[in-house]
């Protein structure tokens, strides 16, 4: 069974820091690109942050470059997305999403296979 189970979410105030976890299992985790989404209350889905299956590379969304870091430990299957000087428009509900690797833009949603249910994060001013 295919899972991707976020954690790490929480209540913070603004200029905190959260580290949010992203473990995936039944697939083969070096295969794909590893994607952070967030979606607000009547916003739409973002893309914040993602991490390429083979080299590791790096995505921000430039609401977040500067502040967010992901990385991956391939050996224990999980992503992390390290994020400090949070602001109140930072509130969402995080979602990790996997995109196999030459399955097309890492920057479309559409492209990812499979999600999590996420994690709230809520950054109080």
């Amino acid at each position: 069974e295919v899972q991707l189970v976020e954690s790490g979410g929480g209540v913070v105030q603004a200029g905190g820091s959260l580290r949010l976890s992203c473990v995936a299992s039944g697939f083969t985790f070096d295969d794909y690109t590893i994607a952070w989404f967030r979606q607000a209350p009547g916003k739409e889905r973002e893309e914040v942050s993602a991490i390429s299956s083979d080299d590791d590379r790096t995505y921000y969304a430039l609401s977040v470059k500067g502040r967010f870091t992901i990385s991956r430990d391939h050996a224990q299957n999980t992503v992390y997305l390290e994020m400090n000087s949070l602001k109140p428009e930072d509130t969402a509900v995080y979602y990790c999403a996997a995109c196999l690797r030459n399955s097309g833009s890492v920057y479309y949603a559409g492209n990812y296979n499979y999600w999590g249910q996420g994690t709230q994060v809520t950054v109080s001013s």
